[in-house]
């Protein structure tokens, strides 16, 4: 007999309906401010802990709620507009038939061993994780990764948890993530770099729980192998799948490159795979206006993924604009400072995952409530390097089951899973993962982990 099932509504419902929260939590919450100042060691602007005081309301009503929608689009153009060219130079790059053969090749010669697929992907994206807190580049790679689990007989969530959840993985127990680890250790004035041994440790760990629950998953879940794709003309003769190929390394190598070595952003992405696209359309042989159809069908097929970037982000500019994000900040935080040391520091990790939320973003989360949480970790003698513990894994690991995070819900679009079926899967195992962190932070505690 089955368990019960977890019926949550249309994912832009649930978007919808956490927006409305926003706005009525405006008319119910005292609106606050935190003062801000410059830091020059992050270059970033910070809260200054003891500033908190209450400013008029500004509660923000139905119509305005609806008009933050448009101004979360507009605030996350750049995602929006990444999924839209990744999904078009895809579509492109599938019609020319090339990357289904290269697959198929790959699958064959997988044959009877494909479980190994499960920890040498996971590893792969967990890298991407662990060195530049990859998540939303992951988009990029969802093309690719659901004809890989298709030939080999995975079903989509099994691409979804390789990518997004290795890559989230290895991001909360990082120790050299600059959006977690290396942010959070220069505000809370630590030595960059300081505990990773203690923190590899604990993701080795972290990696081991991920890689087994998706193995046991993939296990109890397996589907008919496809082996034909669908919907692709074998338009590439000769030479011309090779050169294909080609250009689709070539564009991850730039994305590589580009974002660990040249400071490239969304905007930059997005104009390689346009490229990407264009190119292997006409080297296909598939014309320009071939080439143009492509794109179009894949610009309808991430439609909705794009959207559910926009709609997430439409939830953080209500709450900012009707002042009370620093209330929730202060009223989560300020009771911690009353509890026992070691309670306290497992509250933060908690209070975290809750403030991860309204705030989807692992640095602006950092900026916001480390300065806030040193002063109150002095005063309880909690040492500092567990307070960016805390971070870690109460804010990363939130990176999988919030539906606030644009860049989650536009993964699991693109790949096709519900967003109901992610939860059931990943809930478990986010709750393992969190035990780890609560053991991390007590042995932290416990051999004064500096």
């Amino acid at each position: 007999m089955s368990g019960p099932q977890l019926r949550l509504p249309h994912p832009l419902i649930l978007l919808l309906g956490c927006l409305l929260a926003a706005a009525v939590l405006s008319h119910v919450l005292p609106a606050g401010h935190y003062e801000r100042r410059d830091d020059p060691v992050t270059g970033r602007s910070i809260v200054v802990p003891g500033t908190y005081h209450e400013v008029p309301p500004q509660p923000v009503g139905v119509f305005q709620a609806l008009v933050a929608v448009p101004k979360g689009l507009v605030d996350a153009a750049s995602v929006v507009f990444l999924v839209f060219l990744v999904g078009g130079a895809f579509a492109v790059v599938e019609q020319t038939g090339a990357l289904a053969d290269a697959v198929g090749w790959l699958a064959r010669r997988l044959a009877n061993r494909e479980t190994l697929v499960i920890p040498i992907t996971t590893l792969a994206f967990a890298l991407g994780g662990i060195t530049e807190n990859m998540q939303e580049e992951i988009i990029a790679f969802v093309p690719i990764l659901l004809v890989l689990t298709r030939r080999l007989g995975f079903d989509p969530l099994t691409a979804a948890a390789v990518s997004l959840g290795g890559a989230a993985v290895g991001s909360a127990f990082s120790p050299i993530n600059p959006f977690q680890v290396i942010i959070g250790q220069k505000l809370a004035q630590l030595p960059v770099y300081s505990g990773w041994a203690f923190r590899t440790v604990f993701l080795a760990l972290a990696l081991g729980i991920w890689i087994w629950g998706t193995v046991r998953y993939t296990r109890r879940n397996r589907i008919e192998r496809e082996t034909v794709a669908p919907d692709h003309a074998a338009a590439a003769t000769g030479a011309r799948p090779a050169i294909v190929l080609g250009l689709v390394l070539v564009a991850f190598t730039l994305l590589v490159v580009g974002t660990l070595k040249l400071g490239w952003g969304f905007d930059e992405l997005s104009a390689v795979f346009f490229t990407m696209g264009l190119l292997a359309g006409l080297v296909a042989g598939l014309g320009l206006s071939g080439t143009a159809e492509a794109f179009i069908n894949g610009f309808r097929s991430m439609a909705g993924a794009a959207m559910f970037v926009g709609f997430a982000r439409s939830i953080y500019v209500a709450l900012d604009e009707g002042q009370i994000l620093d209330t929730i900040v202060h009223g989560i935080f300020t009771p911690l400072a009353h509890v026992p040391l070691t309670a306290s520091a497992i509250g933060m990790a908690l209070a975290h995952t809750v403030i991860h939320v309204p705030v989807p973003s692992v640095s602006g989360q950092a900026v916001l409530t480390i300065p806030i949480l040193v002063p109150v970790s002095d005063l309880l003698g909690l040492s500092r390097q567990v307070t960016v513990l805390a971070l870690q894994y109460g804010a990363g690991l939130c990176e999988i089951i919030t539906p606030t995070n644009g860049a989650m819900m536009a993964i699991l679009a693109a790949a096709g899973v519900p967003f109901g079926k992610w939860l059931r899967f990943v809930l478990p195992l986010w709750a393992g993962l969190l035990g780890l962190g609560v053991v991390a932070i007590v042995i932290g505690i416990a051999t004064g982990l500096r």
